[in-house]
């Protein structure tokens, strides 16, 4: 494979996801009980890359703890992007480590391998100074519509009002070293530095190919999102543990009461405890060290790690982030909701609540759907819980 190095751009922020993201990068949220950067890296290791460039920014530190100084036997190096100036600013970022043709790929959606070979492959086969992966399924005025004749691309739209698109941008591409340079010749908008602007000047000399694939591509934009990757996970397979008996991963260092039920699909990570009278599932992924107590029942929900579910809890549609602590009889009932996003609200959206890392909530807590929790918030016994609570709030009855 010609394109030995992937360069991972890993750097934003993930605004639209607060306030989950207010203390961890988008790449490192969970898509089921393992962040999205790890399948990330999984997909190009199996596609058969042998180098990894990570730009990281924003809460580097949580990228590069986690992932280390190597991935699966691959060599990882970390370059900075000191300030979010855009897509091309940061794969400029990363030209002093990369020699020869590359890959380059988003840190923060969900891929399998099959994306990457896909590209790989036609960017070997064909004359194209780049190319990039094209999906036929997601709705183009969500992403950025592509526009393919002869698999050449004539045209990116940007989340477009309307039209007659098919193809979205995947947000895999493979390119040659003198993408660099386009780079640097792009005027910047804005300030900032879009990769797209310098693929537009690509294709008006007919340099961008495309390639149409048929890979897992799953994008969080908004929190609701990570209930559609853990289901996506999970229907899937690609856990930790690997093996599963009927669709149900629970890891050799977890603890299942034997009066608990588990219904598939569902991931039980390592020490992990799951108590008497437990309903767990189906699609509900459980992170590392959680605990959920006795007569609890979840059911399309993402635990992440460390979180601590009281006993007689219900909690539906729920996004609990690290840390987080519930007491008895905790109630998230489930979605649809409104959920304000900055100053947009997002009707009916399949969300019961998200609580943002090391919340802390007593006993009888209730949330009504649609609910967005701030990290190290303070709910009080016996409160209702509705719209934004912000960082650190305390909330009394």
């Amino acid at each position: 494979m010609s394109c030995q190095t992937a360069i991972v751009l890993a750097a934003g922020e993930g605004t639209r996801l607060r306030p989950l993201t207010h203390n961890r990068p988008k790449p490192m949220l969970p898509a089921g009980n393992t962040p999205i950067l790890e399948y990330v890296l999984d997909a190009l290791v199996e596609a058969g890359v042998e180098e990894l460039v990570l730009v990281v920014g924003y809460e580097r530190d949580r990228v590069q703890n986690h992932v280390g100084p190597t991935y699966r036997g691959r060599p990882v190096t970390y370059v900075d992007q000191t300030k979010q100036l855009g897509t091309g600013h940061a794969l400029l970022q990363a030209q002093a480590a990369v020699e020869g043709s590359f890959l380059v790929v988003n840190g923060d959606t969900l891929i399998d391998p099959t994306i990457v070979e896909d590209v790989t492959d036609q960017f070997e086969e064909s004359e194209p100074r780049a190319t990039l992966a094209v999906l036929d399924g997601p709705d183009p005025t969500d992403y950025g519509a592509v526009l393919v004749e002869d698999g050449l691309v004539t045209n990116l739209v940007e989340k477009p009002d309307a039209g007659e698109y098919r193809y979205i941008n995947a947000g895999v591409y493979a390119f040659e070293p003198s993408i660099f340079e386009m780079i640097e010749r792009t005027p910047r908008e804005a300030g900032e530095l879009a990769l797209t602007d310098t693929l537009a000047r690509l294709i008006d000399d007919r340099s961008v190919g495309a390639v149409e694939t048929d890979g897992t591509w799953v994008d969080a934009t908004y929190p609701w999102d990570l209930l559609e990757l853990a289901r996506t996970v999970l229907a899937n397979g690609r856990l930790d543990p690997p093996e599963s008996r009927d669709q149900v991963w629970i890891d050799a260092s977890a603890s299942v009461h034997e009066a608990a039920t588990i219904q598939p699909p569902a991931v039980i990570g390592p020490d992990s405890e799951v108590g008497a009278g437990a309903v767990i599932g189906p699609n509900v992924a459980i992170g590392r060290n959680v605990t959920v107590g006795a007569n609890g029942t979840i059911a399309t929900a993402v635990l992440d790690d460390d979180a601590r579910v009281g006993p007689g809890s219900t909690l539906i549609d729920a996004i609990v982030g690290q840390a987080v602590t519930l007491g008895p009889n905790a109630v998230v009932s489930g979605g649809p909701g409104d959920v304000r996003i900055g100053t947009a609200i997002y009707e009916d959206e399949p969300l019961g609540a998200l609580l943002a890392d090391r919340v802390e909530a007593g006993g009888d807590v209730s949330f009504a759907p649609g609910t967005l929790v701030g990290p190290n918030a303070h709910l009080a016994t016996g409160v209702s819980v509705e719209g934004c609570v912000t960082e650190g709030a305390e909330v009394r009855r």
